[in-house]
């Protein structure tokens, strides 16, 4: 199964960088994850949706080949940062790839609720007509307090959400296997 992480922040030393890294590297043996860069991404502009910059291209052709898309953001202003709704505003034009490509939502922060206001706004997403992606349902990852979780070397190090990313991975890799039994019944039909 492969997967690929948009990360919402583009910060060299992002605690939502390392933890979707830390995704990648410790269940690459489950799932293979590709972390996006969105750095790249031009704003989204209605004037030069006919004529996509290469690097629009080469991110959409990126989440097209893939099974499905984990979004891993951080929280600007209580809300989703602009670098994400400007991958998702390309992602849902033109080919709007991610249609029924499901989709897991995790995030950290360095205060006690982790990433839920972020995640509030972001979890709406999914189901406008240009999105109509699968959420994983009732599998929330909000790591609260990362700057406590993460070593100097940017590995997690805090055992119990070790042991919960364990759990929801798991759950992950089993409903993304489901998701994908079920777009290929329905593109036989």
């Amino acid at each position: 199964m492969k997967a690929v992480a948009i990360v919402g922040s583009i910060c060299k030393e992002s605690y939502n960088m390392k933890l979707a890294r830390y995704i990648q590297n410790r269940y690459k043996y489950f799932f293979q994850l590709e972390v996006l860069n969105i750095r790249e991404l031009l704003f989204y502009d209605q004037d030069i949706k006919a004529a996509l910059p290469q690097s629009v291209i080469d991110f959409k052709a990126k989440v097209a080949a893939t099974d499905a898309v984990l979004w891993v953001t951080p929280e600007y202003n209580s809300t989703i940062p602009g670098v994400m709704v400007n991958a998702i505003d390309w992602l849902s034009h033109v080919d709007r790839v991610m249609i029924r490509r499901p989709l897991w939502i995790v995030g950290s922060s360095i205060g006690l609720l982790g990433s839920i206001k972020r995640q509030n706004h972001l979890r709406d997403i999914p189901f406008v007509s240009r999105i109509s992606s699968p959420l994983l349902p009732g599998n929330e990852v909000y790591m609260g307090l990362a700057h406590e979780k993460f070593d100097g070397k940017g590995e997690l190090t805090d055992e119990p959400t070790i042991r919960y990313l364990d759990l929801i991975v798991e759950n992950f890799v089993k409903w993304m296997k489901e998701q994908t039994q079920l777009k290929g019944l329905q593109a036989t039909k």
